[in-house]
């Protein structure tokens, strides 16, 4: 790997983001200070922030299917996205979009699932068969 993302966005509520990104996600907890925190989100940074969150609506349009933007996520190995996708129903997080497969047949055959951090910030996970697959 040459580089790692980083992404940077507002929650009103650290507690509360540290409950969600670590103790449903698995997100390993790094810095933080008093107005924010770290995490290691599947080998990349999230630092969250206090604040107000930003606005999202459902406008992008995917195939037929209408996924909130702005959004932000993770792809991954499809072992791997199923682990996560029995984790957070397990852990009754509430989808927006149900986990699935996307365009079975197609170039760019992936699952996926759409849900909501508890501050209404939406995270998409892809998985496929193959990082060749992404593009």
């Amino acid at each position: 790997m040459q580089s790692l993302f980083h992404f940077s966005f507002n929650v009103p509520d650290l507690d509360e983001a540290r409950s969600f990104y670590s103790g449903v996600l698995g997100c390993k907890e790094g810095r933080s200070a008093e107005t924010w925190v770290d995490f290691d989100f599947f080998n990349h940074q999230l630092s969250l922030h206090l604040g107000v969150p930003f606005k999202t609506e459902c406008s992008g349009l995917v195939g037929d299917t209408k996924v909130p933007m702005p959004h932000f996520g993770l792809i991954t190995l499809t072992p791997l996205w199923h682990e996560l996708a029995k984790r957070l129903k397990d852990k009754g997080v509430n989808f927006l979009i149900h986990p699935h497969l996307r365009f079975e047949g197609q170039p760019g055959e992936q699952w996926t699932m759409f849900f909501l951090d508890p501050f209404g910030n939406p995270i998409e996970v892809k998985g496929f068969d193959s990082f060749g697959k992404i593009y």
